[in-house]
């Protein structure tokens, strides 16, 4: 007897039930088609609620905490350093929210399709009743999307987009990079602290003493906050790529019918072949060469 897990996750129907007309189809999409873009309302604020974080971060860092500095050098390192992490940090979330997750083709579930596909017999194809997809293995149906998606992780409302197969790369970039920007933005601000007390408050800082304290300690309560839930969302999705487990699969202890596979090939699969700097850049698409995406056991 299969486990309510089992009996959500795939829909087993005869080629002929499945048919347009019997499923929801999903809402018209805008532009064109090469452009992925998802039009939920909660997840549109909360992108442009992370855009707002970050630039607050760097009007405090560069207004408040460096352009005041007497030490030039000092200035111009961290200057550079935060705002090279931070145009990284808001490149990889633009990826990862316009690009294509990895979605099923829609509405190709028909009795004429199914029968092109030249089926072994026994061989069973799973359908998506809400999209009209054939669903391969390791896709999960998103609410949100109205797709299907291919090694679906979860859906962000944060990247206003499902983390998949096609930007898992981008989305591990966007929560490193904000996670040391975060950092970054902690130690600057604890050492303009020191500072001031050592210093006269209004010499340090080109706003009152009262405007600086509260900026400086809305920076720190940010960056706080942020660097625990993307360090620790970093190290859940780095996990999850060693062990070749989406989270959607880990929640529902689905049962692995994939061929096992080295933690440093994994990792390969997701962020290219072979290794190189292009894993650390959002620009870079992942060539999975001879990582093999889906290797099943037989």
């Amino acid at each position: 007897m299969k486990s309510p897990a089992h009996r959500t996750r795939d829909i087993e129907r005869h080629a002929g039930y499945l048919k347009r007309e019997h499923c929801t189809p999903p809402p018209p999409r805008t532009g064109s088609d090469t452009m992925w873009f998802i039009r939920d309302s909660c997840g549109i604020v909360c992108g442009i609620i992370t855009w707002l974080l970050v630039f607050y971060a760097e009007f405090v860092v560069v207004f408040v905490m460096l352009l005041p500095a007497k030490n030039v050098a000092y200035s111009l390192f961290n200057g550079v350093l935060f705002n090279g992490l931070a145009f990284l940090a808001l490149a990889s979330h633009a990826k990862a929210m316009c690009t294509d997750p990895g979605a099923v083709p829609k509405g190709n579930a028909t009795k004429e399709f199914i029968e092109s596909l030249q089926l072994k017999p026994g061989q069973v194809v799973y359908k998506c009743p809400k999209c009209c997809s054939i669903k391969p293995d390791r896709a999960h149906h998103c609410s949100v999307c109205k797709r299907c998606i291919k090694k679906m992780d979860h859906h962000c409302p944060w990247v206003n987009n499902c983390v998949g197969e096609n930007n898992q790369k981008y989305f591990v970039l966007f929560t490193m990079y904000i996670a040391l920007i975060s950092f970054h933005a902690l130690f600057m601000a604890a050492f303009h602290f020191v500072f001031c007390f050592e210093e006269d408050w209004a010499k340090c800082s080109n706003f009152s003493p009262p405007a600086t304290v509260i900026l400086l300690i809305l920076l720190c309560f940010e960056g706080l906050l942020f660097l625990i839930f993307t360090a620790v969302m970093f190290g859940t999705q780095v996990h999850s790529i060693c062990t070749d487990e989406t989270g959607i699969e880990q929640l529902k202890k689905e049962e692995r019918r994939w061929a096992k596979k080295s933690k440093w090939m994994n990792m390969k699969v997701v962020f290219g072949h072979p290794f190189s700097i292009a894993w650390l850049s959002p620009f870079a698409t992942p060539d999975h060469g001879k990582a093999d995406v889906y290797q099943y056991i037989v």
